[in-house]
């Protein structure tokens, strides 16, 4: 006897309901406690080493830093890219690892090779750090400190404060603040007392250096006491400065005081912050993995509530970014179209009448619990992606319990008792059921193993639908069956209800003479269906590829990029134009602007950029995006900014998927920099004439200027001035000299910093009031040895596996296909320049991306198809059987192409997902007809009599399953959104297109490849 699941819970219905409970109560603790975020957190293998040379050049860089760290780490195993950039005074290595690798622990082999090449590199690196990419490293919050007239000092020491409250809430990682110029003890020395004097400035900081000097002297002994000896350290004033002694000359003693100014000051700014116009500081903070986003933001708001009290006069904090009200805009969109869907799948139940609508409803809250308590359980949060995953799911959960209650309501009007009805009902749908369920499932479970980035970035969604689904399975095969036992009426008409009564009246009478049409000519209808389904190959073509699309987040960059060699203050022109711009826009909510470096990362695929005089941004935020007029906003903004001359400002939104350059890249790889900087600059050209491109950036457009010194070696030589002394004057004069420590009466340590006098930067006349120091004691002007001159060389140095390379990038109008430009752009630029030997040209950004994500589809693609057909052949046993099945495939692709086409949708990523999903969804309508079919003629049916019987039967439980799946992802395709509508969008057109086209292929093909060559016994 078979075991039939149903019967064991119908007879055991107190076990039944005590499951459920159980299951709910499961499903509910889930709930509450898993975390939230606004995208995946995922593990990212990819490490960044960066190393801070000061006063190196670009090529000094490459050759005593970047190649020896690219040697270093391409031993490693499973290295799959390296790239790497040479700056003035500062190295970055990138290096990618195979995204089946640990992350974790190649994290560990990276900083074990650096910390064992760091013996062998130049001693003059001031900092190394190994940065490893996390997707939690984006800031969850983003608030200002402003204060125009507070000094920076004492802002700094709020800033600090509240960096260490937030700290302490539990579930932060890491806090920072950031624009605050380093505060310091500055001497100044008057170079002109020091040249009456003979002194060098080099004689102040030595003393400096000596009286500050922290070293322990020792310890003595008095009887049974030990006493440790103190002398000198930290100076604790401004006066124990001003007394240290530098010389003494004829018996009297000059004092730091008689030949410099003690004060304090803040060096030359690197990162200037601003917010609304104002001078500020900025504070943002990153959360630990699996933290959650919502509790956490609660607690961070009570710690800032708090400390906001404490604020002394004319500071004030400012509130800009909080990555919980985003998470919070996204689930409440979601959390409408569910409760949209569920009430759409409810109104197409009604058929099956309400107590049937009933039973089927039950399944759903307890298929999502469940589904909930298991991806808790294996480790995923609730983001943007399961939720549309949940969305997605709820249009297909319900099709296995609609099987089964159809199954039995049939009977029931037959004349079944409940009891019986329910269990011989399940039975009877039960192989159908499994087979069904398996292709869906087998249809999703390649996604989990979708490779890289992309792969990672939507693996909750697969993970959520094959959760579910799998839910949704034991529920219609356990829990609908005793449901339907209990709840179902004993007695209906044979018809049903009114509504059921329609849908039967017109499956007699236009699907009955449209099938036995077919039946009758097999062959032009099998043709008609095939004519039909090759016009997706013109409009596949006509709506072209994508990648990920825009992350509709209200949040912005505005960058602001000057030549190279410009100083920092005409940049900071430049932003400030930006900034009155920005104010005069009335549907702004807030700005904050950088200058010398990147906002703090506010993205998961945006990083903060390095610090550089030419460069600023400022992160802006509109109180939400508005379809429709907030890309009008930007776009206003990009034609404003283009008419600022002297430099390139440009406006970045937010895009979904994985970290690229730009959505076009095209690298140009060689040794020779003048040869790759000409080939660059006629690139460069084709690019900007390309139709639909904009922002075209090229890093070797303009050579960077520099100073030499100059130093006269032989005039130095000749008037006694020591080697190095020069250079060692001038970085006193101009970068100052740390000499000691100053420690204020909070404990914090100050730098004790000698340099010579200076506004806001250093200007180059500076150089001619230096003075350096000769063997004999006098002081020689540094004009009588050195003449400085002008001297160029390469802005940066780019490589890309370990080969020198230049990257052109750009970003694609509103409203274009990046793909299509990108080819477009390639072929300008492959007709422009003439590739030396040994140069090469190859494409980064999007569509290397695309490449690598849409090759991980294909075989993902495939697998789900072979998968499907296993368990084909395993359910019915022979390969034309299988065929009939399978043959549907290609109406839903007609269906899917056809709705991105109308609806002005790519096939992008998440697109081709709904056609992987596509391929599951609609087998199983297939499968309900076959297996009928199969049953009815193993009953002693004629063939032609059976196909036409299960036709017509199954029309109604297809046409249900359908329409609920439909119902389900109807709010996902209005919605708009670029990541999940196109999805929604590909899988409702593919369902109308096989729902329709399959009720005539299917039956048209079990005629001619099994009905004809099966013989059934009688």
């Amino acid at each position: 006897m078979r075991f039939n699941p149903a019967a064991f819970f119908i007879r055991r219905w107190q076990f039944t309901l005590v499951l459920c409970a159980l299951l709910a109560l499961l499903g509910l603790n889930s709930f509450f406690a898993i975390p939230r975020a606004e995208d995946p957190q995922f593990p990212v293998p990819i490490m960044t080493v960066r190393t801070v040379l000061p006063g190196a050049t670009p090529s000094e860089i490459e050759q005593l830093v970047t190649k020896p760290i690219e040697d270093a780490l391409d031993g490693l195993d499973d290295v799959v890219e390296l790239r790497s950039t040479s700056s003035d005074g500062a190295s970055s290595v990138r290096v990618e690892f195979a995204w089946s690798s640990d992350p974790d622990r190649k994290y560990d082999e990276v900083v074990r090779e650096v910390n064992a090449l760091r013996p062998r590199l130049p001693a003059g690196i001031r900092r190394m750090d190994v940065l490893r990419g996390r997707t939690s490293e984006v800031s969850i919050f983003e608030v200002a400190l402003v204060s125009e007239h507070l000094p920076m000092r004492r802002l700094e020491k709020l800033a600090d404060r509240l960096r260490e409250d937030i700290k302490r809430v539990p579930g932060i990682r890491d806090a920072s603040y950031w624009g605050a110029p380093q505060s310091e003890m500055r001497v100044a020395v008057d170079l002109g007392r020091l040249a009456q004097l003979g002194l060098p400035a080099s004689a102040v900081a030595d003393a400096l250096a000596r009286a500050g000097e922290e070293t322990p002297i020792g310890s003595v002994h008095a009887g049974d006491r030990r006493f440790t000896l103190r002398h000198g350290g930290a100076f604790a004033s401004i006066e124990a400065v001003k007394a240290v002694p530098v010389t003494s000359r004829q018996g009297a003693v000059v004092h730091v005081g008689d030949v410099a100014d003690v004060a304090w000051e803040t060096v030359e700014a690197e990162h200037v912050t601003r917010f609304g116009g104002k001078r500020a500081l900025l504070l943002t903070a990153t959360q630990k993995e699996s933290a959650d986003i919502a509790s956490l933001t609660d607690a961070i708001n009570g710690t800032l509530d708090r400390f906001e009290k404490t604020l002394p006069g004319g500071v004030k904090l400012e509130r800009a970014f909080f990555q919980a009200d985003n998470v919070r805009h996204r689930l409440s969109r979601l959390t409408r179209d569910f409760t949209l869907a569920l009430l759409l799948v409810l109104i197409t139940l009604l058929p099956l009448g309400p107590r049937a609508a009933v039973v089927v409803m039950i399944s759903i809250p307890l298929s999502l619990l469940i589904g909930l308590a298991l991806i808790h359980s294996m480790g995923f949060g609730l983001n943007q992606l399961s939720i549309a995953g949940f969305v997605l799911s709820l249009g297909l959960l319900v099709d296995d319990s609609i099987v089964v209650t159809e199954n039995i309501a049939r009977r029931l009007r037959e004349g079944e008792d409940r009891i019986g009805a329910a269990i011989g009902g399940t039975g009877q749908i039960a192989l159908a059921v499994i087979g069904c369920t398996g292709c869906l499932m087998l249809a999703f479970v390649p996604l989990l193993a979708l490779p890289e980035g992309s792969g990672a970035f939507i693996r909750s969604l697969p993970a959520t639908v094959l959760a579910t689904v799998g839910a949704s399975f034991l529920v219609a095969m356990t829990v609908t069956p005793f449901f339907a036992s209990r709840l179902l009426p004993r007695h209906e008409s044979a018809e049903g209800n009114r509504l059921l009564r329609a849908i039967n009246s017109g499956i007699h009478r236009f699907y009955r003479p449209v099938l036995h049409r077919s039946l009758e000519r097999p062959w032009l209808a099998l043709g008609v269906v095939l004519g039909i389904c090759l016009l997706a190959v013109p409009m596949l073509r006509a709506i072209g590829t994508s990648l990920f699309p825009a992350a509709e987040t209200p949040q912005f960059l505005v960058r602001i990029e000057t030549p190279e060699g410009a100083a920092q203050a005409r940049t900071g022109r430049a932003l400030e134009h930006v900034e009155q711009r920005l104010a005069r826009e009335p549907g702004i909510k807030w700005f904050a602007a950088n200058l010398g470096r990147g906002n703090p990362q506010i993205y998961y695929n945006i990083a903060q950029h390095d610090p550089a005089p030419t460069f600023a941004e400022v992160a802006v935020s509109l109180p939400e995006w508005r379809p429709g007029q907030s890309e009008a906003l930007v776009d206003r903004l990009r034609h404003d900014f283009a008419a600022y001359p002297g430099a390139k400002i440009s406006v970045l939104t937010f895009a979904q998927g994985p970290q690229v350059e730009a959505p076009i890249a095209i690298r140009i790889s060689g040794e020779d920099l003048p040869t790759l900087q000409s080939l660059a600059r006629r690139a460069e050209m084709a690019l900007q004439a390309t139709p639909g491109v904009r922002d075209v950036g090229n890093p070797l457009r303009i050579d960077r200027t520099d100073l030499a010194l100059g130093i006269d070696e032989g005039k130095t030589a000749a008037l006694g001035v020591p080697a190095g002394a020069a250079r060692r004057i001038t970085r006193l004069a101009l970068s100052g000299e740390q000499a000691a420590r100053f420690r204020d009466e909070d404990g914090d340590d100050y730098p004790v910093t000698v340099r010579m006098p200076m506004a806001a930067r250093n200007e180059l006349a500076a150089l001619d009031t230096l003075y350096v120091p000769s063997a004999d004691g006098t002081a020689v002007p540094f004009s009588a040895i050195a003449a400085p001159e002008p001297q160029s060389g390469p802005a940066r140095i780019d490589r890309f596996e370990r080969a020198r390379s230049v990257t052109l990038t750009a970003y694609v109008e509103t409203g274009r296909l990046t793909s299509q430009v990108t080819q477009d752009a390639l072929t300008r630029v492959e007709r422009a320049i003439l590739l030396p030997p040994g140069y090469r040209i190859s494409l980064g950004g999007e569509a290397e991306a695309q490449s690598s994500s849409f090759a991980g589809l294909g075989a993902a693609i495939l697998i789900a198809i072979l998968g499907i057909l296993a368990v084909l052949v395993l359910e019915f046993g022979r390969f034309r059987r299988v065929a009939v099945v399978a043959g549907i495939i290609p109406l839903g692709l007609f269906g899917a192409v056809t709705a991105l086409w109308l609806t002005g949708n790519s096939l992008s990523f998440t697109a081709m997902i709904g056609l992987v999903a596509l391929i599951g969804i609609e087998i199983k309508n297939s499968i309900l007809l076959v297996d009928f079919t199969e049953q009815l003629r193993d009953e002693g049916l004629p063939v032609r009599e059976a196909i036409e019987r299960a036709g017509e039967v199954r029309f109604l439980p297809v046409l249900l399953t359908s329409i609920t799946a439909i119902g389900g992802l109807l709010p996902l395709a209005i919605e708009h959104s670029g990541l999940y509508s196109p999805m929604a969008i590909a899988i409702m057109g593919g369902l109308i297109s096989s729902t329709l086209l399959s009720r005539v292929a299917t039956p048209v093909m079990y005629l001619l490849l099994a009905g004809r060559h099966e013989e059934k016994p009688a």
